[in-house]
């Protein structure tokens, strides 16, 4: 892979021992090479960090205190120097092909600012994943962006309640002009489980709620300036 199309993936985790093994297993499967794998662990009270020290590859593990997903996924940004970044939840798992379809689409439309793919679910076996019924990915762990688009959009912000962070993050994105693109393949697999945002949240419609609030502010703000 020459430098050009260099690329490093940002893995936030969160008590996340028991899945994210399998996790930078996948990505260590990947038919394209990940010069870097960031780890960055928000302040786990389990094993994550053991689990971590002990896996092979480009891994680095980074620990801080607990301050959200988006605080975790924002240092390990900070971290990476390829011109390419994927990001991936660290209960999820990455198809063998995923990355190599998406530099693909990069290479092919150099105004294209991330690729996103399909997103098929599983419980147990990832063997079993539901790829039928897969849907539009616009996720962290289905993304794959240039490096400067991070830089232009700025910080992820964790709102409460610590879900919909990346809804807010995309939004803003589009709003400043970045064209993304979803590949009509399932190439990522989201882990259903119990204690996951996936399953579930206590406080999840509320933490929409404040993204699409602070989405209709910016653009009221910006009708306002405009006019």
């Amino acid at each position: 892979m020459n430098r050009a199309t260099g690329y490093s993936v940002v893995i936030p985790a969160f008590n996340a021992a028991a899945t994210i093994a399998e996790a930078v297993r996948s990505v260590l499967a990947q038919s394209v090479p990940a010069r870097a794998v960031v780890i960055v662990d928000d302040g786990s009270t389990d094993a994550t960090a053991e689990v971590v020290a002990a896996l092979p590859g480009p891994v680095r593990l980074v620990r801080q205190a607990n301050q959200g997903p988006g605080a975790a996924t924002n240092a390990g940004f900070a971290l990476c120097e390829d011109p390419l970044v994927a990001t991936l939840d660290a209960d999820d798992l990455w198809l063998p092909g995923k990355v190599e379809r998406q530099l693909e689409r990069l290479r092919a439309d150099a105004d294209l600012a991330a690729v996103f793919c399909r997103l098929a679910t599983f419980q147990d076996d990832p063997a079993r994943a539901d790829l039928a019924g897969a849907r539009g990915g616009w996720s962290r762990s289905t993304m794959l962006i240039r490096r400067e688009v991070i830089a232009a959009v700025g910080p992820i912000v964790d709102p409460p309640g610590r879900a919909g962070e990346m809804v807010d993050w995309f939004a803003r994105a589009k709003e400043q002009g970045h064209r993304f693109e979803l590949i009509a393949e399932p190439l990522a697999l989201r882990r259903v489980r119990p204690g996951s945002l996936t399953y579930a949240h206590p406080d999840l419609a509320g933490s929409y709620l404040q993204v699409a609030r602070a989405a209709l502010l910016r653009r009221r703000a910006a009708a306002r300036k405009d006019g």
